[in-house]
């Protein structure tokens, strides 16, 4: 019977081990998966930031906003155009609200 039961503790032992050493490891890889995922959205962000950054530099570089007198003389251009039929009603609005957009 000693040789039985020593048999049967050795195979709890090692179960026991096995299922231990199974939950750390489940446990060391949930800990890695989080890491990796917080870095994903660390990068993520600063992907967006970068994006963000590179757009206001680029809104920066455009040119100049017209001053007063610039939009008066296209509006003068543009009227001109249409009383010429170059430029439909349509056209003439839109392009004048360009003109005061800037």
């Amino acid at each position: 019977m000693g040789l039985i039961r020593g048999v049967a503790r050795t195979a709890v032992i090692a179960g026991t081990a096995t299922a231990v050493s199974n939950r750390v490891s489940r446990r060391q890889a949930g800990r890695w998966a989080d890491q990796q995922d917080e870095q994903d959205q660390q990068a993520a962000a600063q992907q967006a930031y970068q994006q963000q950054q590179q757009a206001q530099q680029a809104a920066a570089q455009q040119a100049p906003a017209m001053s007063m007198d610039d939009k008066m003389d296209q509006l003068k251009k543009l009227a001109e155009l249409k009383s010429q039929g170059i430029l439909t009603d349509a056209e003439f609005e839109q392009q004048k609200a360009a003109v005061l957009k800037s």
